[in-house]
């Protein structure tokens, strides 16, 4: 006959080596799961902005930049997947394993996982919740802050060579082969400029940037040729030139409200706009999904080897992507006024917490009435 613990004690002492063991294994799974997702994440968000870099819509400087805005953006997330993935493969293991026969013949029922699950979890959603709430929006303010410096910057600074470039207000486009030193000097310079409805082209064999007494940048171009004319007739002017003084209008960045995702979380109370306010309930919705979907992953994880090994992967798969996606229509209704902050939310989560309870019930009444009777 198994050695089943006799006393309490005992009971106690093997519990805690379990736990120990379980938490080590839902830790290891842990951290393989969250750095292929980090993995993933970053190479498509880098190809992306490789893209926008290679078009010029973002400055080639700025890609390692943005890279790292947008990983600790998507940190809470790809957190919280990594949680639901982990208990959830760990226990299927020891049901493919047949551990849960052993579990279930000793006594113990399907509750009993709750506390090591726990145990595990709640270090990792108040970890979620700490980059949910605070380390995400400063890594969405420092992002649109350096967009706005960005902006601000001179058509000539943004320029990348070999890549077309046009100006901010759409007059002026601009080519150059090479771009040496600080940007501020450059060879082999195409420039078409539309003034008073002329088409005027210059191209140079050398330009600098200058700083006038006023604080004005201008565009000096050093010889090199322009040709002028109206579109679509065959007359135009041929000048040659050893110096060209052009003005480059650097302006401001422009005034705008900054989005909810750049905002701390104590503004986003302060400003209870419905943008704000979806704002402020997706980003205390992550740690509480995340949190239900590990105690979700207990139930979900059970293998029928009638069924198939794969069967329970794919409901878990399902339950995941259609809490997943009530999440954003709820933070969309809420930015557009159909239901309230507080409707929604508990709505949402309370929807999902019901569903907890009817999974482990259903399981828990299954294990009862297909065990042996005594």
């Amino acid at each position: 006959m198994p050695n089943y613990p006799r006393t309490q004690s005992e009971k106690s002492k093997r519990s805690r080596v379990f736990e120990r063991a379980l938490v080590a294994e839902f830790t290891a799974i842990a951290a393989g799961v969250i750095l292929i997702l980090v993995g993933i994440t970053i190479v498509t968000q880098l190809v992306r902005l490789l893209g926008q870099a290679a078009v010029g819509l973002i400055a080639p400087d700025a890609v390692v930049a943005f890279l790292g805005f947008r990983a600790l953006n998507s940190l809470p997330v790809l957190l919280s997947i990594s949680l639901f993935v982990s208990v959830l493969l760990a226990l299927t293991r020891s049901y493919r394993d047949s551990e849960m026969v052993v579990w279930f013949g000793s006594g113990m029922s399907l509750l009993a996982w709750v506390r090591p699950v726990l145990r595990f979890a709640l270090p990792v959603v108040f970890t979620v919740a700490l980059l949910s709430l605070l380390l995400s929006p400063w890594a969405g303010s420092r992002s649109q802050e350096y967009q706005r410096q960005l902006e601000a910057r001179d058509d000539v600074s943004q320029i990348a060579p070999g890549v077309f470039h046009e100006s901010k207000h759409a007059d002026r486009v601009f080519f150059v082969e090479q771009v040496e030193g600080d940007a501020r000097r450059v060879a082999n310079v195409f420039v078409q400029s539309l003034q008073q409805g002329r088409v005027g082209i210059m191209v140079a064999r050398e330009g600098f940037q200058e700083l006038d007494a006023s604080g004005n940048r201008h565009i000096v171009l050093l010889d090199g040729f322009r040709y002028e004319g109206d579109p679509g007739s065959p007359e135009y002017r041929r000048m040659e030139f050893e110096r060209y003084r052009m003005l480059v209008s650097a302006g401001e960045a422009k005034s705008r409200e900054p989005p909810p995702t750049s905002l701390s979380t104590l503004e986003l109370i302060k400003k209870p706009t419905p943008l704000n306010i979806a704002e402020l309930q997706w980003r205390l919705g992550i740690p509480v999904s995340a949190l239900l979907l590990a105690l979700a992953a207990i139930p979900l994880s059970f293998v029928n080897p009638r069924g198939g090994r794969s069967l329970n992967l794919i409901m878990a798969i399902l339950v995941y992507a259609i809490y997943s996606n009530l999440l954003s229509m709820v933070r969309l209704w809420i930015a557009l006024g159909k239901v309230s902050a507080l409707g929604g939310f508990l709505g949402v989560h309370g929807l999902m917490l019901a569903l907890l309870a009817v999974l482990f019930y259903r399981r828990i009444r299954l294990r009862l009435f297909s065990g042996p009777r005594r």
